[in-house]
Order: C-alpha cells, then structure tokens, then sequence
C-alpha cells in the first residue's frame, strides 16, 4: 500500500494542470525555484500566516518540502506554461539558482499578471541588468547582499567598541577636561562638545570638569539662537584656561592648528571629527575617531550615546538634532543613512519649540548688509560667481550670502569673500556634479592659508601676516585678492577660456 505522502504526491504533480488548485483563486506568496535562499524566504514567510506556494523542478526537494507541511508542485521554470492552473500570486519570488530559469519565470509571471509583484534572486552581475530590464521590481544579487551585510556588521562592531574604549578612558580620568570645539563653533561642533561633556561625566562619576571652550565669534544668528535657548555655558579659551586643563579634546576638528588656534604641538588626548585628516594625518592622541562617510560630528556623538546606553536630557537630544540637521542642511547634504537613524532616534527626546525658535531668528542688521553687499558685487563668469562683500566683522554672514547666491539663475559654483582684522576669508558653494569644491578650493588656496570642505560647500581662512597692521582693508583686499583669486580660476579652467 502507498503511503499517503506518496499518494499525495501522485496527485498533486500527474494529475491534469487545470484541476490543481482550483479551489484557490489569488494567494498572497509564491517562491518560485526552492534552493537553500527560498527555503529561508519560505520559513520567514510562514510565520506571516498567509498562504504560500512552492515551486521547484526537483521531485526530491518538493517532496521533502510537503513533509514539512509546505504546498509544493514540481515544475519547470523554463516551460512558459509552468504557470497554468497556479493561482494569481501577490507577491512572486524568483528564487533559482539558474539565470535563464530566471528569466523566463520573471518573463511568464509579468506577461500574464503585470499587477504581481516580483523579486528576482540574479546568479551574477550580469543578471542583475537582465532581470532590471524584464521588469522585476527588486532583484537581489545575493553575493552583494552578503558583503554590504558583512560590512556593515563589522562597522557597527568598530563603533561599539570604540564607545566603550572611549567610556573607559574617560572613566580613568580626573582633573579638568577642556573641549575645544572649532573656530567660530556651529551648532554640530557645540552639540558635539555637550554630548562628549555628558559621557565623561557619566562615565567619571562626575570626577571630571568639563569646560567646553572656543575661539573666534559666534555671529550666525541660529548659531545665537542655539546657545542662548538652550542655556549653553561656553569659554572663550585663554592661554590661562589651556594651562589648566588637564585633558585636551577636539570635536569637530581634525587636528591642533586644523581650524582651531591651538599650537600644532599642542598634545590632544581626543579627536573627533566627520572632515578628512588629510592636512595633518600623523596626529597623534589616546583617541581617535575620524569618519568622513559621515554627515556631522553630531551623528557620531549620538550613536556613542545609543551604544554606551546613556539616558540622553532634553537639552542635549535638541542640541545633537539641530547639529544634524544644520550640518547636513535638513538632511539634503551629505546626508547618509545612520544620519537619518541618529536623528529619529534623538527626535522623541526633543524640545520640538525650542527647534522652532532655534531655527526662526532675527537677523542682524550687518548680515543684511553682507548679504546686500555680496548680490550688488557679484560677478558671473561662465557659470562661476564672485562677489567682494568687502570689510566683516561678523564672518558666518559670508555662508550665508553664499547660499543665497548659489540659487541664482545660470550660477553652478558661487564664491563670497570678504575680509576681517587678521584674514582673507572665502565661502563657496556648488551645484556642478563635475567639481568637487572641497578639494579645489583645497588646491587653490591650502598652499597659503586653510582650506577645504565638501563636494558642495567649502571654506577658506588666508591669513594677511605682514598685512594684519593696515588699516584700509578693503583697499587691502582690492589690491591683493585678483592673484589669490587666479589660483583657483586656473584649476577649474577659467584661465583657459579667456585664451581662446
């Protein structure tokens, strides 16, 4: 006598196509080609409830798959007809480990039901362009499923143990810890500094001073904005402060002397920092932690405090929120994926009006002037704007003069530049896919003074040396700036085009 399995299978694979399954006529799930990637598609969908079928070409495996109480016909997914007598799946998976099998089921399933959803398992790199072009609305290439999953195991393991490194460092610490944000600090490089203040204080047990301190001028009316609402305690640093402190970090700054006016020889203890170390890569300090894939300093500092489970206060999650999102300009720029996870894991622990009112400011009355300054001065060349806002005082004017001008009509890189008591300064942005910013304006004026920055935005500091002492600077920085200027016309071709 046959056993009932093998009665059943009798039925379900001689018995006319037609006749199967007649009494179904949709279902939620169908897996197509049954190796060890649909096995594990078909035991996460069971725990979903919802009706499933299997379809492979191997009698063994189908007939194993029935023991375990899953409905699966044999057929071949290169007969065009292998569909004939199935019910209309919602969801198809396309799962063989063979290309043309593929094909051909992915050819079939959209050719009678284009509704269905499909996705399609690609054997090579080949494939994935195939499968693309026949219609699959995901195809997946398991080999780089695989390698983009291990990377990113292992980089979450780096950062936790980073976190913990950096926790028990701090723990070992007393005395006074001085946090040196960057120069004229914005809110990536503040909220930074408050979130590493918290952590050495959790982990010291309050052993621990911390001061966070800056250089320059805090003149961006947010950035104003941003310190006053949330009550931050900040210290301009003095040679005095410097001397007493007895541990030294950077946030938001690659490096001593890396838009910050600490010594090069200055000893660090902690750097961290989303911008590239390229001008001083031989830094040394305890603690390092330099990631330019990520969009602000602040996202960093956030995922320390996920990992090291650390209760965040309301100040500090408003402070890293605002951080994030000025930094990436409300995560338009520069913006990657941990970014937006940091930020939804900060965003219940906000102040939501304090943000808005961080966020609507007065401007001040010389922010408009640079701004006015900086369209009545403006020059256009080939796609290339440069406008003369001449004498500032208040330097965080000068991006945003720059923002505004880039959205001019006909304008893909726009330069504003200006000059201050001790330097030249010059903020730009771009929108040419073709120009990495950072890296021309790094060319063009590192040589003499800082520079840098990102595909889109980019900054530099020339200081005027012998110059500082004169006292017409606007003069000044009409006599001296056409040659400054000439560098960077002649790496991005500008030069050339006058020639012809």
């Amino acid at each position: 006598m046959e056993s009932l399995n093998t009665m059943r299978s009798y039925t379900i694979v001689r018995m006319p196509e037609a006749v199967q399954n007649v009494s179904k006529e949709r279902i939620k799930y169908i897996i197509l080609g049954c190796g060890s990637t649909g096995y594990n598609v078909a035991e996460e969908l069971e725990q979903e409830n919802e009706d499933l079928i299997i379809v492979d070409k191997d009698e063994k495996r189908v007939e194993d798959l029935r023991d375990q109480k899953y409905e699966a016909l044999v057929r071949d997914l290169r007969d065009p007809n292998f569909m004939e007598g199935l019910p209309v799946p919602e969801v198809a998976f396309i799962l063989a480990n063979d290309r043309e099998a593929n094909l051909t089921a992915l050819q079939t399933v959209k050719n009678r039901y284009p509704a269905t959803y499909v996705i399609a398992r690609a054997t090579d790199p080949v494939s994935v362009d195939l499968l693309q072009q026949e219609g699959a609305d995901i195809v997946l290439y398991p080999q780089e499923v695989v390698a983009r999953t291990a990377i990113h195991h292992i980089r979450k393991l780096q950062s936790s143990r980073l976190a913990l490194r950096l926790y028990d460092m701090l723990a070992s610490w007393e005395g006074t810890l001085c946090i040196v944000t960057h120069l004229n600090p914005d809110p990536d490089s503040i909220s930074s500094a408050m979130a590493l203040s918290m952590i050495a204080r959790h982990a010291s047990r309050n052993k621990l001073n911390c001061r966070i301190v800056y250089e320059g001028d805090i003149g961006h009316q947010e950035n104003r904005a941003f310190i006053n609402l949330l009550d931050i305690k900040l210290e301009r640093l003095t040679p005095q402060i410097l001397e007493e402190c007895d541990y030294i970090a950077l946030v938001d700054s690659s490096g001593p002397g890396v838009n910050n006016e600490l010594p090069r020889s200055t000893r660090v203890n902690i750097i961290i920092d989303h911008h590239k170390n390229g001008e001083h890569p031989s830094t040394v300090a305890d603690f390092i932690d330099i990631r330019p894939g990520v969009g602000a300093t602040a996202s960093i500092m956030t995922q320390y405090l996920m990992e090291l489970d650390i209760p965040v206060n309301k100040s500090v999650a408003t402070a890293l929120l605002y951080g994030i999102r000025a930094d990436t300009r409300d995560f338009k720029r520069n913006v990657t994926p941990q970014d937006l996870n940091y930020a939804a894991f900060l965003l219940p622990l906000t102040d939501s009006d304090l943000l808005d009112k961080i966020t609507s400011p007065s401007m001040s009355l010389e922010t408009v002037e640079i701004i006015g300054n900086a369209i009545r001065n403006r020059r256009i060349k080939s796609g290339y704007l440069f406008s003369n806002v001449g004498y500032i005082r208040n330097r965080d004017a000068l991006p945003q003069a720059a923002d505004m001008l880039i959205h001019l009509e006909g304008v893909n890189t726009a330069l504003v530049y200006g000059i201050s008591d001790q330097n030249i300064v010059i903020s730009a942005r771009n929108k040419d896919i073709r120009l990495h910013l950072g890296n021309v304006m790094a060319e063009a004026f590192g040589p003499i003074g800082e520079a840098g920055g990102h595909a889109t935005m980019a900054a530099a500091l020339i200081p005027l040396n012998y110059f500082s002492m004169a006292k017409e600077k606007e003069g000044l920085l009409e006599l001296i700036i056409d040659p400054i200027l000439k560098r960077f016309s002649s790496i991005v071709g500008l030069d050339d085009e006058d020639k012809q």
